[in-house]
């Protein structure tokens, strides 16, 4: 099995968000990445809005990659939600939505964005993985299948 290189805290990893709708979904992304990298997530929150506005991110699957570029970012990182139940997303195969993959990237590097959302969606893309990461039991189950790392807090 693959594993993501695109940076994730294991605490930006949620195994079974309750969201009701994507500004739900958003929210959630957003207070992860305050939680996890420091950044403020009013921001977040917005820049995440202002990339679905554009277009629905719902890939295809019952996934959807929220994607948006932080200014105060050096690095693209990655937040990484499973849905207790699915929601809409307005993917384009029509889908409901339970596996969410947000990134955020920093303003400047556009080659590093578009290779990290080539590789997200490449690995999002593998039936194999996606039905482990919905039988994943926990958090940090969720978090050694994207990263391939143990928790290193938890050791």
């Amino acid at each position: 099995m693959e594993y993501l290189s695109v940076h994730i805290d294991s605490a930006a990893v949620a195994a079974s968000a309750t969201a009701m709708s994507k500004q739900e979904v958003f929210a959630t992304l957003a207070k992860k990445a305050a939680q996890s990298y420091g950044l403020d997530g009013d921001v977040v929150l917005q820049r995440l809005q202002d990339r679905e506005s554009l277009g629905s991110t719902g890939f295809g699957g019952s996934v959807a990659i929220p994607h948006a570029r932080i200014k105060e970012l050096d690095e693209c990182v990655g937040l990484f939600i499973r849905l207790a139940q699915p929601i809409s997303f307005d993917a384009h195969d029509g889908q409901d939505v339970d596996l969410v993959f947000g990134l955020l990237s920093p303003d400047q590097g556009s080659a590093d964005h578009l290779k990290a959302l080539a590789e997200i969606s490449r690995f999002l893309r593998d039936e194999a993985t996606l039905t482990k990461l919905r039988g994943a039991a926990s958090e940090d189950a969720l978090f050694v299948l994207l990263t391939g790392q143990q928790d290193q807090r938890a050791a």
